[in-house]
């Protein structure tokens, strides 16, 4: 089985949305509830200052904080180590909201069921191993495919950058910045 990951490289980011607004057509979303989120990081000093922006989502973590505390096992790990949510055991306690790190979650208010970036698992279980927002990137800045898998795309980036995960290792992140 593959075990899939992203690259997000914020050195390329020019912040203009296309990846959240592909996420947000591509999973019926309304514009309340995005699953690609953006903050600004400050960089250097006076007078080579810069700015970063940092796309950032559900991390799918293999130490997954919300997994752990979801009391309907509603939120689970796929096979291909893709964290997902089966909408019809989530109760909207919010819990997973609470544990996720990253502030990934998001409510929809269609439903009140909590939801979050998925992978485009629909896209990645049909063997097109492709994520929308990675499509819809006019600047190249995420690259995806299997981690474990030394030949693909992703595996390479991994291994000629520095990326590492956005908060550390300690909820063993597959999604890796170059900064």
């Amino acid at each position: 089985m593959a075990r899939y990951g992203m690259v997000i490289d914020t050195t390329k980011c020019i912040g203009c949305g296309a990846c959240r607004l592909a996420c947000q057509n591509q999973n019926d979303l309304l514009s309340s509830m995005p699953f690609v989120k953006f903050s600004e990081v400050e960089a250097g000093v006076y007078p080579t200052a810069s700015l970063q922006v940092v796309p950032s989502q559900c991390m799918h973590c293999e130490d997954a904080p919300c997994q752990a505390v979801c009391p309907t096992g509603a939120t689970y790990t796929n096979e291909d180590g893709i964290v997902c949510i089966d909408h019809g055991r989530c109760i909207g306690c919010k819990y997973c909201m609470a544990a996720c790190p990253y502030q990934a979650r998001v409510v929809d208010e269609r439903t009140g069921a909590v939801d979050k970036c998925r992978f485009c698992t629909v896209s990645a279980l049909n063997g097109t191993e492709m994520s929308t927002c990675v499509t819809a990137c006019p600047a190249g800045v995420r690259v995806f495919g299997d981690l474990d898998d030394p030949d693909s795309e992703v595996s390479k980036v991994l291994a000629a950058t520095h990326a590492t995960p956005l908060l550390g290792d300690a909820t063993k992140s597959k999604i890796f910045y170059v900064r």
